[in-house]
């Protein structure tokens, strides 16, 4: 069966003018696309790499430290987090990396520095072993059947738990005993000549591959006729012809797939398009996890997306990410493709990991990094809900690369694959990174479903607690994706340790759920069920002077634009009368100072982080923050216009409208009014030949949407699609 393409997005906001009612015809699907970015992160960035400078020298740090930012987070509140890798006298200081944390104001509230190193300054600064023995250790350690090195090895400056030390980084390439390429960095004392890392930049999956069924990818025309696999945000589908070396991963871009009708493959191998539809729809689907659920805009969070090289090398039975882009093999004797949506979701989060943390993969680091990519490519089976990958906690549960069909991996009880560790331990960074990865992963099977036996869709499970741990009930996966990630892209460093990522999601769920609330204590249980023992950083309240107040935190909150609504704010201690203040509140609510009631009637569908502080008569403070969703009212028959539509959908369902034709040029106004608490979208297209294209949208994740578009004369069309939720609905277009 071939698959269907869906029509390219437009970005500019377009429409029409001139209405006029026409027969429908030429039925193509709907397409789905993320939502717009609420802040740029280059700019963002570019803003703090122009005050570096005086951030270093704030921080304290020596005159010989530069300062280089390489990422933004920044918070609802307006808070940022700043991350930063160093320089010391022009040598790269590995591991030197760390994060300041920002309110709103832009006053720092707390630095992370890698492995709580903030000097990076070696003793000595003088070579006593070549470069020829440094890279002789290189190639020892690689263990590849072939290998290549680079021509020099670059004297850099290691942070390691025993403090900073000058080394070599000694880059190998080759291909290790199981066929997988790799380019090894080996850091080398330079005093001594002792290995003390490696980390390797190629991050591999292997199995056989699987189909995803018949799926609908975004592609585009070519100019002169035909189509070919690249969508608007670059994403793109290449044929490498099985050329490429194995032994390095570097080989030709490919040839761009093509097609003269836009339907893509048969679904059998021996069709080489129906690999190249599993790997475009792979990464679509990746990044729009990514930006959806997480409001991150892609691998490298500016929007771009990546490459995807299928059939490359000869019967290469691997998939890996480069640091730039996908490559798949075509398996044992080129009939099996290792395309498959598992692969892609992991491989993919190592890109994520390696643009945000920069977790080494080495150590408990290695282990934190490698199960990040099972916990989002686990995340991202259950974002996508393809009925012929049901969502489940296996990784590679369809690959039978064992020929039993047993998974490679499992999260509720890692053990169970016969090397993987349930339960963190002083050894556990000894171990190859796939192994050592147990302890999260079985972390995140607990934070999202529990402990114990349990059924999720269809599947079993029974899932333990280390040495006796308290039992623990799970918060939903979707909410552990989001804490996960906080703390992947705010707190964790490139050398982080099953601790560092106790605290860090801890602090990632204060931030996101409010100190003491439910979502915060089962981080905590969760962890102590992997045996990863408690920091000092807690859910709880933490305030030294018992004579100060204490607010009582009201859990996350939920209004209707429309509507009026109160809540009442209390606190106890510390010295009566108390004033209050609030932050980050939903637009057409207040604060009264005097009594800590908020009310009035909410202007607009939001989702904020409020802050609520209280301020008693001796001046001492407390604060809390928690969520506050304001959806749109919906259902309500707001939209009205020339041309008036209506309809009910249930989740994940399209209701296509009759097409119009507008004979002038002009502006069209589109509504899309949904019920209350979905997330419904509108999309206005354009019919191009037998196509129809998307030239406007509103995507955002509210029931209601509306905007404006440019037109030229032609024949349109509006597409309504439910996200989530369901109910009865309104749109209408207008001129």
């Amino acid at each position: 069966m071939k698959r269907p393409r869906t029509s390219l997005i437009a970005t500019g906001g377009l429409l029409a003018a001139g209405l006029v009612m026409t027969p429908f015809f030429a039925a193509h699907a709907d397409q789905t696309s993320p939502g717009a970015v609420a802040h740029d992160p280059s700019s963002l960035a570019a803003d703090e790499q122009a005050h570096a400078p005086a951030s270093a020298s704030a921080l304290g740090l020596t005159s010989g430290e530069k300062l280089t930012v390489k990422a933004v987070i920044e918070d609802a509140d307006g808070g940022t987090h700043v991350r930063y890798q160093r320089t010391l006298d022009g040598l790269r200081v590995i591991g030197g990396d760390l994060v300041t944390h920002k309110d709103a104001k832009g006053a720092v509230t707390g630095v992370t520095y890698n492995l709580g190193r903030k000097t990076v300054t070696p003793a000595s600064r003088t070579p006593k072993i070549s470069k020829a023995a440094a890279q002789a250790k290189g190639l020892a350690a690689a263990q590849a059947t072939k290998n290549e090195t680079s021509a020099g090895n670059e004297l850099v400056v290691l942070v390691t738990d025993q403090g900073p030390k000058l080394a070599y980084d000694v880059l190998t390439t080759g291909i290790r005993a199981n066929q997988v390429p790799t380019r090894l960095h080996t850091y080398v004392d330079a005093g001594t000549g002792a290995v003390l890392l490696t980390d390797d930049e190629i991050k591999t999956g292997t199995g056989d591959g699987i189909f995803v069924g018949n799926v609908t990818i975004n592609t585009s025309a070519k100019s002169g006729g035909g189509f070919e696999m690249r969508d608007a945000l670059g994403h793109t589908a290449t044929d490498v012809h099985n050329q490429g070396d194995p032994n390095t991963g570097e080989g030709p871009d490919g040839d761009l797939f093509t097609d003269a009708d836009d339907k893509w493959g048969t679904g059998a191998q021996s069709d080489r398009a129906s690999a190249a539809v599993d790997a475009l729809y792979g990464a679509q689907k990746t990044f729009d996890y990514y930006k959806t659920q997480l409001g991150r805009n892609g691998i490298w969070n500016d929007g771009r997306g990546a490459r995807s090289r299928v059939h490359f090398a000869n019967a290469m039975v691997n998939a890996f990410w480069d640091g730039t882009q996908m490559s798949y093999g075509d398996g044992a004797n080129n009939a099996a493709p290792l395309t498959e949506l598992d692969v892609a979701g992991h491989e993919m989060s190592h890109g994520v990991t390696e643009n945000t943390a920069g977790l080494v993969y080495s150590g408990e680091a290695g282990g934190l990094n490698e199960a990040t990519s099972d916990i989002f490519g686990t995340a991202i089976e259950f974002y996508v809900n393809n009925p012929n990958d049901v969502p489940d906690y296996f990784i590679g549960e369809e690959i039978d690369i064992h020929g039993n069909g047993s998974p490679l991996r499992y999260m509720d009880k890692p053990s169970k694959d016969g090397a993987s560790k349930d339960c963190w331990s002083s050894t556990l960074g000894s171990l190859d990174p796939h192994y050592s990865s147990g302890p999260l992963n079985h972390w995140f099977f607990l934070l999202s479903e529990g402990s114990g036996a349990k059924t999720v869709n269809g599947v079993s499970y029974n899932s333990p607690t280390c040495s006796g741990a308290a039992a623990v009930t799970g918060i939903g996966h979707a909410k552990a994706e989001k804490i996960w990630y906080r703390t992947l892209a705010t707190y964790l460093t490139s050398s982080s340790k099953y601790s560092n990522a106790r605290t860090g999601a801890i602090k990632s769920a204060k931030d996101l759920y409010g100190q003491g609330s439910a979502e915060c204590l089962a981080v905590e249980k969760a962890f102590t069920a992997i045996a990863v023992a408690a920091t000092t950083e807690t859910c709880g309240t933490t305030n030294p002077d018992p004579g100060s107040p204490t607010v009582t935190n009201p859990g996350a909150q939920t209004s209707t634009v429309g509507t009026a609504d109160t809540l009442q704010l209390a606190a106890t201690g510390g010295t009566t009368p108390y004033s209050w203040s609030a932050t980050g509140l939903p637009a057409g609510l207040t604060v009264n100072a005097s009594t800590g009631l908020i009310s009035g009637t909410p202007t607009a569908a939001a989702t904020s982080t409020v802050t609520a502080k209280v301020t008693d008569a001796a001046g001492k403070t407390a604060a809390v923050s928690f969520s506050w969703v304001v959806s749109g009212g919906g259902g309500g028959g707001a939209c009205n216009g020339a041309l008036n539509y209506s309809g009910t959908l249930t989740a994940g369902g399209t209701k296509t409208f009759a097409a119009f034709s507008d004979s002038d040029a002009g502006q069209l106004k589109v509504c899309l009014d949904g019920p209350t608490g979905s997330d419904f979208d509108v999309y206005l297209q354009k019919q191009s030949g037998l196509s129809w294209v998307t030239v406007a949208q509103g995507i955002s994740p509210n029931p209601d949407e509306s905007f404006t578009y440019n037109n030229t004369a032609g024949t349109y069309r509006l597409v309504v699609k439910a996200d989530s939720g369901s109910g009865a609905f309104t749109a209408s277009v207008s001129e």
